[in-house]
């Protein structure tokens, strides 16, 4: 029997990319409960139709909801204790990133990843292990990334947000050994999603253009996080490709890596000098 028969999940960020995979995916191995949240009800709408077209007697439920809202996250848990619903399986898909210079960045977008990337993940796993640990199972994935691996230039606070992530994840996973609940997190590299339009600023210099062959296709970074989550793995890189140079880097002097994103990331005086 599939780890996923018969549970209910939770996927945050459902509307696109990840998210909406994450649901197809976890449909097809068995969850018959799914509860799908974000803020863009027609395309919530449109992939609920699709997961019940191809399983019709999956329950699937819909909560539109904007996790950079403080008060939304709350409305969202009270929303779900009204209910009753209490998931076997979380998955904290939900973020974005910022491309750019930090000091030319927009303060608004800026608070709202934070609030995303951080704080409703925080909210929300602390939410659901209150019924987990009183059943003695279940499975958070926690979508980090291999950006938050390291400190990236370009990529200051969107990496931030996704090293916290990365190391909650494997914390937390230490807190429960032994509960019957597993820690997963995912590491994705470049995935052919919304992100990098998302995370590019108007007019903006820098742009997210990763080489094609680095680019792994969700479908196969979904399932290669089920698999891991279904094993009690802790950490997933999806694509060998990936995978290789992200743990030669992780074992690399911060002083060589600096030296190699000093080059690699152009010279962000001249940057400034052109917007003086």
């Amino acid at each position: 029997m599939s780890a996923f028969s018969g549970k209910s999940a939770l996927v945050t960020g459902a509307s696109a990319g990840l998210g909406g995979e994450f649901a197809l995916k976890l449909a097809d191995r068995g969850v018959n409960h799914l509860m799908l949240t974000a803020r863009r009800a027609d395309r919530l709408e449109e992939l609920k139709n699709r997961l019940l077209s191809a399983h019709p007697l999956i329950q699937v439920e819909t909560i539109t909801a904007d996790l950079s809202d403080t008060d939304a996250v709350t409305k969202l848990m009270t929303d779900l204790d009204r209910t009753g619903f209490s998931p076997d399986i979380l998955i904290n898909n939900a973020g974005f990133g910022d491309i750019g210079a930090f000091e030319t960045s927009d303060s608004t977008k800026i608070e709202a990843m934070l609030a995303v990337n951080i704080t409703a993940l925080t909210r929300l796993t602390r939410w659901a292990l209150t019924g987990m640990l009183k059943r003695k199972v279940g499975l958070i994935c926690n979508v980090g990334s291999t950006a938050g691996m390291l400190a990236l230039p370009s990529f200051a606070v969107y990496a931030a947000t996704k090293a916290y992530v990365n190391n909650f994840s494997e914390a937390l996973r230490v807190e429960l050994h032994g509960s019957g609940i597993n820690v997963t997190a995912l590491c994705p590299g470049p995935v052919e999603t919304e992100f990098g339009q998302v995370a590019g600023r108007p007019n903006g210099r820098r742009q997210f253009a990763p080489p094609k062959f680095l680019c792994v296709d969700k479908a196969d970074v979904v399932r290669e996080t089920l698999d891991a989550l279904a094993r009690g793995q802790g950490r997933i890189i999806p694509g060998l490709l990936v995978r290789i140079p992200i743990l030669l880097a992780e074992s690399t002097p911060r002083w060589i890596l600096r030296l190699v994103f000093n080059f690699a990331s152009g010279d962000f005086r001249k940057e400034r000098a052109t917007q003086s």
